[in-house]
């Protein structure tokens, strides 16, 4: 770390109430075989309802031992706590800065509501620790951008939760595909489809005996608590998280971006908003983005308020070749020609999304990592993209990466501010880039 990066540090640690850290040691070697004292020391920070499982994942993980868990829900910490192996050994913390703090752990997850992704993973970087990210890895494409400069600058293992890209299958069928098994791909179908069920409207109460209410909103503005904004609702208001298209679309959107070379499109046409519900949902139930490349385009479509099967598809993905159509889904990869279907398995085992984490940070070694946060970053900054255009009712929105520029006809300067937000004080990023 230079003098000028350490200074920043201990100025930001300082302001925050945390000492100095240091980077943790990484020991070297095969991890499945070494001794319990070598073990990976991971952390989970929130322990909702993806937290919980992350929780059980990685307690019961080779090579790795939980070791410390953080909520501002002491009743929902004590629940993900609830039957792991080391339950009276793991440390239980309200304030993830405790975590962060800690020399002895490596390795944090963050599944925290979406609008502490970015922050309480930029804390853990410069921290010195290995990350595994709950989707999307950002509130805002700002934030996507400081997380992969933070990865970079502190070279840390930065895993994106979008597990598709670990699936045995999925990886054959990606391969096949560019070699040409239907044809030259035009079309890509990303398809969200499921009910999901009113909030309706709440009236403002007290929140929860000891819910720290105010850390939870943390870097968004201040308002009443009310219990339709809490655990998992909170993903249909825009101050914590971008709605359907980023909390389960953007698996859909992910896996079509990787078919599309992991690139960003030319131009993003949207239509959509709120036309079921009728409650306190500020997010949208319906919506349709086209993410226009130079030789194809992926077609994403989302409705929240049926159970009917769009294309009679799971949510997933339908390929469209000059030959023939693959689909992508829970059924697993199908490829149709004609009358012919053909089922695309792996030809070898490969390692899950966690063991693949926990191998890439014992070997110190992000290029291992299968859904890198350089490849997650894309897809959740479409997803944040059409949110803005949809939010604004433009018809259009692009974005040059390089100069992390937007442009959207009609609202270029409402659409740039968006691109951001402004963060409640006490409650700024950490990270400048």
């Amino acid at each position: 770390m230079s003098d000028t990066t350490r200074r920043d540090f201990i100025k930001t640690a300082a302001m925050s109430g945390i000492g100095v850290i240091s980077a943790p040691y990484i020991a070297k070697g095969s991890w499945i075989n070494n001794s319990p004292n070598d073990r990976i020391r991971h952390a989970v920070i929130g322990t909702g309802r993806k937290g919980s499982g992350h929780c059980k994942n990685f307690a019961a993980a080779k090579g790795c031992e939980l070791v410390a868990i953080s909520d501002v829900d002491p009743q929902q910490m004590n629940k993900a706590l609830q039957g792991l192996p080391n339950e009276s050994q793991i440390g239980k913390y309200t304030d993830f800065h405790k975590i962060i703090e800690d020399k002895s752990i490596d390795s944090v997850t963050v599944s925290t509501p979406d609008h502490w992704h970015t922050p309480v993973a930029l804390w853990a970087l410069m921290a010195g620790k290995h990350v595994y990210v709950e989707k999307p890895c950002s509130h805002n494409v700002r934030e996507t951008s400081l997380l992969i400069k933070a990865a970079k600058k502190y070279g840390k293992c930065v895993q994106h939760r979008t597990q598709r890209r670990s699936d045995g299958d999925h990886i054959e069928g990606m391969r096949q595909l560019k070699e040409g098994i239907v044809g030259k791909v035009h079309t890509i179908k990303a398809i969200n489809h499921q009910f999901r069920a009113p909030i309706g409207k709440a009236v403002t109460e007290a929140p929860p005996a000891g819910v720290d209410y105010d850390r939870w909103l943390g870097p968004a503005p201040k308002v009443n608590f009310t219990k339709n904004r809490w655990h998992y609702e909170w993903h249909w208001f825009w101050d914590y998280g971008g709605g359907d298209i980023t909390n389960d679309g953007v698996h859909q959107i992910d896996v079509a971006v990787w078919a599309s070379g992991d690139k960003y499109p030319k131009r993003i046409v949207v239509s959509g908003g709120q036309y079921f519900y009728r409650d306190d949902h500020q997010t949208f139930d319906t919506q349709t983005a086209i993410f226009e490349y130079d030789d194809n385009q992926i077609i994403y479509e989302m409705r929240l308020w049926t159970p009917d099967k769009l294309e009679s598809h799971d949510n997933g993905n339908v390929i469209y070749g000059t030959e023939g159509k693959m689909d992508f889904g829970r059924g697993g990869v199908i490829v149709t020609k004609g009358k012919q279907q053909i089922t695309i398995k792996a030809p070898e085992p490969v390692e899950p999304i966690i063991p693949n984490f926990l191998s890439a940070v014992r070997e110190n070694n992000p290029a291992k990592l299968l859904s890198s946060i350089e490849k997650g970053a894309v897809s959740v900054n479409l997803c944040n993209l059409a949110n803005i255009a949809t939010r604004l009712g433009a018809a259009s929105i692009s974005y040059d990466p390089v100069t992390e520029t937007v442009k959207c006809p009609g609202f270029d300067e409402k659409a740039k501010a968006m691109l951001g937000r402004t963060y409640r004080k006490g409650y700024e990023l950490p990270f400048k880039g």
